[in-house]
């Protein structure tokens, strides 16, 4: 009988394993109802995965729009029909790029741009995944949409054609598209070769186990490595509710009226995380005088 586990796990994926085999692997080690992945990351790449268990699955979305960090490592002079090793070469140039010139370019690509999905990716378009039209030779039409890159920094240059970049992006952002712009940008081709995610909000890759490491352990010591749901809430404010908002209210999955109380300080529109006696409850939002339940943790 699989068993109800509730938490936050990070996993360090490794190379050539899709994301999906790595949450199967997961739910297995801790024979799990429940689970699931915030963020996909190709087979290629490596890092940071985070786990969702249970009832922590319900604010996964947290997650899922939060900002990543990512070290990737491109080659230049060739471009791929994936825009990664993966992929078939579709055309090579000689490669005569400086340092400054790498880096003057890196600097265009800093902001909010416009980036088209690669046609190889689970992207979803009409109902189907955009690689189902790839493998089938079918034309699709690929709406760009904004992203936004917050750093990019030059860690490395492997003369003539490896260069190694850190990056800091928002939710949507496709590292092997953005290696295949930079390719067209330096008018000689490129493509991404090795990926790692080195954070996701708050999260780092320096704090997450390998399947590897999981499998010995003990069931006590599995559950150790769990973090509390409400870590991917920890960037809103937190209310503690009082006997009667809780057991008249929340309890109920009510809303409740705060307006006029003189502790409380909430902007409009703000979301929350609700704890009572210091048990995190979910998270709720505050509107016209009114705290609202969004999603609630669910006990039985």
């Amino acid at each position: 009988m699989k068993s109800k586990i509730d938490g936050v796990l990070l996993i360090n994926k490794s190379v050539g394993m899709s994301s999906n085999a790595a949450l199967q692997k997961v739910k297995r080690i801790y024979n799990a109802q429940k689970a699931g992945h915030t963020g996909t990351l190709d087979p290629l790449a490596t890092g940071l995965l985070p786990i969702c268990f249970g009832e922590a699955t319900k604010f996964a979305a947290y997650l899922l729009e939060g900002n990543k960090e990512y070290i990737a490592t491109i080659k230049l002079g060739e471009a791929t029909t994936t825009y990664d090793s993966e992929g078939c070469i579709t055309c090579s140039y000689p490669v005569a790029v400086t340092i400054d010139e790498i880096e003057k370019c890196l600097l265009k690509f800093i902001g909010e741009i416009s980036q088209v999905p690669p046609i190889y990716s689970a992207l979803k378009v009409n109902g189907r995944a955009l690689y189902e039209y790839a493998r089938n030779n079918q034309e699709v039409v690929i709406k760009s949409r904004n992203i936004t890159i917050y750093a990019i920094e030059l860690l490395e240059f492997s003369a003539p054609n490896i260069i190694t970049v850190r990056v800091l992006c928002s939710k949507g952002t496709y590292i092997r598209t953005l290696a295949n712009d930079l390719g067209v940008s330096l008018g000689c081709g490129a493509h991404l070769i090795g990926l790692i995610r080195t954070k996701t909000n708050n999260f780092t890759v320096q704090d997450s186990l390998s399947l590897e490491d999981l499998i010995p352990m003990s069931d006590d010591e599995k559950q150790a490595c769990l973090l509390m749901p409400d870590v991917l809430v920890g960037h809103l404010s937190r209310f503690d509710l009082t006997d009667e908002q809780y057991k008249n209210h929340v309890n109920y999955g009510h809303r409740f009226d705060v307006a006029g109380t003189a502790d409380v300080f909430l902007a409009e529109q703000e979301n929350m995380r609700l704890y009572y006696q210091d048990r995190f409850l979910g998270v709720a939002a505050y509107n016209s005088g009114c705290i609202s339940p969004i999603r609630l943790v669910n006990f039985n």
